[in-house]
């Protein structure tokens, strides 16, 4: 496993972070199917999504419904870039006008995603994970860490911890 740590910036646009950028550049490719369920602005996945319909997407749905709707060992990569805290959960559904309920803030709203990442990728497949703790998908799940990438912000900023992994 390749453990790396680069400086950069903060930014809300995660895939915008230059180390970050690079990373997913190395493992992505136009030629797979590559999903993002939490696009934001990004095009990088060849399908995407967010729940914000501001954002040109291919779907605008929850994240764990647009997930459902892929067939099992469909997926070649999974970028998954979720809220980091039930916090920014929170704010992302009252921004939204959404219902925030204890199914959205408790830590089963990460499991069960994780779930169905686990479910549609297949085997040999590539998750990059992006949070505040190096969890991944995880070992339980059937995946294996390749490579770390801890993003340092500086001052008061949490770190941003990207974490790949291949489906086993």
């Amino acid at each position: 496993m390749v453990i790396n740590r680069t400086w950069a910036m903060p930014n809300k646009h995660t895939f915008d972070i230059k180390p970050i950028k690079e990373l997913i550049e190395r493992y992505h490719n136009s030629k797979i199917i590559s999903i993002d369920p939490f696009a934001n602005k990004n095009r990088i996945a060849s399908i995407t999504n967010d729940l914000d319909t501001d954002y040109d997407t291919d779907y605008h749905l929850d994240a764990l419904e647009f997930l459902k709707q892929f067939d099992t060992n469909s997926v070649d990569m999974v970028l998954f870039d979720p809220p980091y805290s039930p916090r920014q959960v929170s704010e992302s559904y009252k921004k939204l006008g959404k219902t925030v309920n204890m199914q959205t803030t408790q830590a089963s709203f990460w499991g069960n995603m994780k779930k169905e990442v686990s479910r549609i990728t297949k085997k040999g497949g590539t998750v990059i994970s992006f949070a505040w703790n190096s969890g991944g998908i995880g070992k339980t799940n059937g995946f294996k860490q390749v490579e770390i990438l801890l993003v340092p912000h500086g001052g008061n900023h949490n770190d941003t911890i990207c974490v790949v992994e291949t489906r086993v």
